[in-house]
């Protein structure tokens, strides 16, 4: 056990740098094209490269720690499962091109630490979904390949409660774990893809002779397929007011102030408890991250460049001002509108 905290403790010093690294002469108030003259000036590889090495790192500590008892392994299980969705959201700033220095550095980091071990679709793929498609038309009916993606979870008008409870965790249905593993078997079956099962089986095959079955079930299999999902899944629902979003023109920032939202933003624990383990890297603050894609999640905090969105829930499941009651008072009213213009018959 004491090498597997080691391990952790050493992953989480390694990921520091990068920090440090963009913190010096950070300015506690700019512009966002201030900002993004620094991080310009500040961009470098090598950091993003020793944050993501201590991903796995900590990553590797866990597995280490699975072996011992029940209660290690269900820690190692979540732990996993937290680094992988730090994982997706490094990626997802590489996928915009401000992760390190060039757009290679950015391809390649993204697809040998992220993308490949996790049998995510290609970099390629995903910045198209996401830049070309989902950003310009965020919560478009449509149009919106995330959007797209809520509705075929069961998230749409005229969902009963049942259905709509069941959405919420719709990675953790049956249906959700099909489609995880179906995902992940398609992307491995594509021509050309050895580099992808080969990346697989390295990871595979390091957590077995790390840690043994624990490791490998409780490192890799139950956090891939079912605990990384249900954060990712999470995240997603807590970007954007995806049923109910304001019709704006006009600036970035104003069209965005409309659709997107931001939680917890009375309650410091709960945010900085939320930004440590499932909305880390600056997803906490997505409002920042849509008005400015560009800007690098180290400067993103709101309180340096933008007010807080429209709509800023105190909690993600309970009371009136929840995430999850706005979600589902806004697709309440969609079924009433659709009811009341249907055509009458005859």
């Amino acid at each position: 056990m004491p090498l597997s905290l080691f391990l952790i403790a050493l992953g989480i010093a390694l990921r520091e740098a990068d920090r440090i690294h963009f913190a010096r002469g950070r300015p506690s108030s700019a512009s966002a094209a201030a900002l993004i003259a620094l991080q310009r000036r500040r961009a470098t590889t090598w950091t993003p490269t020793l944050l993501l090495i201590g991903q796995w790192v900590q990553i590797a500590g866990w597995w280490l720690l699975a072996g011992h008892g029940l209660l290690a392994a269900a820690a190692a299980a979540a732990g996993v499962a937290v680094q992988f969705r730090h994982l997706q959201e490094i990626s997802h700033f590489a996928v915009h091109g401000v992760l390190a220095r060039t757009r290679r550095a950015n391809q390649l980091l993204a697809e040998v630490f992220v993308h490949h071990p996790l049998g995510l679709i290609p970099v390629g793929e995903r910045r198209r979904l996401h830049v070309r498609e989902h950003h310009p038309n965020a919560a478009r009916p449509g149009v919106d390949p995330n959007l797209a993606e809520l509705h075929q979870a069961g998230l749409r008008p005229g969902a009963s409660r049942a259905r709509f409870a069941r959405a919420l965790v719709y990675p953790l249905t049956w249906r959700g774990i099909r489609s995880t593993t179906t995902g992940i078997a398609a992307r491995l079956r594509h021509s050309g893809s050895w580099h992808r099962t080969a990346a697989i089986g390295l990871v595979l095959g390091t957590a077995y002779l790390t840690g043994g079955w624990p490791a490998l079930m409780c490192g890799v299999l139950v956090p891939r397929l079912l605990l990384y999902p249900q954060l990712a899944w999470l995240s997603l629902l807590v970007e954007h007011t995806w049923f109910a979003p304001e019709p704006r023109t006009g600036s970035p920032t104003w069209v965005e102030s409309g659709r997107c939202l931001r939680l917890y933003p009375h309650n410091r624990l709960l945010a900085r408890l939320a930004a440590a383990t499932w909305l880390p890297y600056g997803d906490l603050h997505h409002y920042a991250r849509s008005a400015h894609p560009a800007v690098h999640w180290n400067y993103l905090p709101p309180s340096r460049h933008l007010t807080q969105p429209h709509f800023t829930p105190d909690s993600l499941l309970i009371g009136p001002r929840s995430v999850i009651a706005h979600h589902r008072r806004a697709l309440t009213v969609h079924t009433v509108t659709r009811s009341s213009t249907a055509a009458p018959t005859a």
